[in-house]
């Protein structure tokens, strides 16, 4: 209880001469703050884009088999599906029909497929949340497509998707299988790619592998492949962003390196008066160290709490652009809350820690000088 109590006096002065200092300390905490907002809103966005792209590709096929020719993506015939049920693993084989339709007016690329919802439906379309704002169309109006003949043809709106897909949907256009194959010339018969499903989810690399086999023109992608791709991207502009704030985080990491190496007179003299009225000199330094304790760990709460406004209720306004890409489509979303704990707990590491441990040295320094000479200063 004695040392408890001696710890809290401490720790009471130290807060007192923060106080005094308030006008240094206070530039101090804004640009410390900063800092962390800026690395901690990077890892909350690239972490949570990354999780709601693993929840929705969780419920996509194993594989997905496309044709090459020519080291390029061709049409898939129609035969290949019978020629891929047969291999043991493989729970279900399915042709997809799908491809992009560059639209001059607004810019914009559209991905147009076809779904078992709106397969028949000939004549209709459903739309993506971002088609119906770049083209400002809503249910019952009529689009007009270029088909590959030179033709226009129109069709009308039937219903847009939900919000809640657009991260996935935003630009993407439900149309049935006869319109599709009318509208970009694709012959019967003939398909974008297949998708796979396969029984036991360990084999899958094994069924990878006797598809190369059986068909060498084509190419088997894995969802797992699909995963890392999306990991690559996603870590990639986060280090981009960071690099870019390097500057930044330089410039602050030398100013809180300096503010906590080199005392001030007063800082010293102060010190000279504590050691002269009988504190010891653990005393001195646990009284710096929790100077250094509370300037970071207010820094580091305000700027996880101002990320975490910003990531999820702000929709990532300042960094968002550059984790989606280039887009005429941009889809509007809102990420799900999602912190994980051994990234806080990195970061933490990263500026809380160093900081806090720049400041011992120091004061260890100017603890041992003994208090006379201090105050002769």
């Amino acid at each position: 209880m004695a040392w408890i109590e001696k710890q809290r006096n401490i720790l009471d002065f130290a807060l007192s001469s923060l106080v005094r200092r308030w006008g240094k300390n206070l530039a101090l905490v804004m640009v410390y703050t900063v800092i962390v907002f800026v690395l901690a809103s990077i890892l909350f966005m690239t972490h949570s884009i990354k999780r709601e792209a693993s929840l929705i590709l969780r419920g996509s096929p194993e594989i997905v088999v496309q044709r090459i020719l020519a080291g390029r993506h061709d049409l898939t015939p129609g035969r290949y599906i019978e020629k891929l049920a047969k291999i043991p693993g493989v729970r279900e084989v399915k042709g997809r029909l799908w491809g992009y339709y560059y639209e001059p007016s607004t810019g914009a690329n559209y991905t147009m497929i076809v779904t078992d919802e709106h397969r028949e439906n000939v004549g209709t379309i459903a739309i993506g949340a971002g088609v119906a704002r770049s083209s400002d169309v809503r249910e019952g109006d009529m689009i007009p497509f270029r088909s590959s003949d030179g033709s226009y043809v129109s069709f009308e709106v039937t219903g847009v998707l939900t919000p809640e897909s657009e991260l996935v949907a935003s630009d993407v256009i439900e149309v049935s299988e006869r319109d599709f194959r009318s509208l970009f010339a694709m012959p019967e018969g003939y398909f974008t790619d297949l998708t796979l499903k396969v029984r036991n989810r360990k084999e899958v690399v094994v069924v990878a592998d006797k598809i190369r086999r059986l068909l060498p023109d084509t190419r088997p992608i894995l969802r797992d492949e699909i995963l890392r791709t999306y990991d690559a991207i996603f870590d990639w502009r986060s280090g981009l962003l960071i690099v870019v704030f390097t500057g930044a985080i330089l410039a602050f990491s030398i100013f809180s390196w300096d503010k906590a190496t080199s005392l001030s007179f007063e800082e010293k003299k102060e010190m000279g008066v504590l050691k002269a009225v009988g504190w010891e000199t653990s005393e001195v330094i646990a009284m710096k160290s929790w100077e250094g304790i509370v300037v970071s760990l207010t820094s580091f709460l305000l700027g996880v709490i101002l990320a975490y406004m910003h990531v999820f209720f702000g929709s990532s306004i300042l960094f968002m652009p550059v984790l989606k890409g280039w887009s005429v489509l941009y889809p509007h979303f809102k990420l799900v809350p999602y912190v994980d704990p051994y990234q806080l707990a990195a970061l933490f590491f990263l500026t809380v820690v160093p900081y806090t441990a720049a400041t011992i040295i120091p004061s260890w320094r100017a603890a041992i000088i003994d208090p006379d000479s201090v105050m002769r200063l």
